[in-house]
């Protein structure tokens, strides 16, 4: 998202991953005052796979869960230096937790997004960015849609306004040195 003077715009295409972050920047508005990236949900689905392979080991699963979280981390860093490079004010988001019918999958979910999360805090701490942990903001089942037309990784219309608010919240604030967290 850039934050056009008191307006957002969204670059994000649907099913977007941290590898296409580098060409979305380069159609940021010359007018662009600050920029929001929220990316890594599509990367994690697209690593789902790791939550229900069959293994003979802990020690096994959560070395698959290290390859996932260190190749995720490498593209996620890139994806912040391309926002970086603009010389606009950046602000990052965690990933929040979805709303999956099946508890045991969500629970499982919840957990491996973890370390997705992990490394977006990181990177935030870093880089001295303000990251909008969307975990907090979408904590509740409805702020995720279960609807016929979305899935249930998309925010609803509660959730998506409740994001919102958080973001024009943290660009109120904005110019404070250092890594913060805002949590809603």
């Amino acid at each position: 998202m850039v934050i056009l003077r008191g307006r957002s715009s969204s670059l994000a295409v649907d099913g977007s991953t941290t590898v296409d972050v580098s060409s979305q920047v380069q159609r940021i508005p010359s007018d662009a005052t600050h920029l929001v990236l929220s990316v890594g949900g599509n990367d994690a689905i697209m690593n789902s796979d790791v939550l229900l392979k069959p293994l003979d080991s802990t020690a096994t699963a959560l070395g698959n869960l290290t390859d996932v979280s260190q190749e995720f981390e490498e593209k996620y860093r890139r994806a912040v230096a391309a926002c970086r490079k603009t010389g606009y004010p950046l602000t990052i988001c965690t990933i929040y937790n979805g709303n999956f019918p099946d508890r045991e999958y969500q629970r499982l979910a919840s957990t491996a997004l973890m370390v997705f999360n992990d490394a977006i805090l990181r990177v935030g701490f870093e880089f001295g960015l303000t990251v909008i942990d969307l975990r907090f903001v979408c904590a509740s089942p409805e702020d995720i849609s279960r609807l016929i037309y979305a899935n249930p990784i998309e925010p609803s219309s509660t959730g998506g306004a409740k994001i919102a608010r958080c973001i024009v919240r943290s660009m109120e604030q904005s110019g404070s040195p250092g890594a913060r967290v805002v949590i809603g």
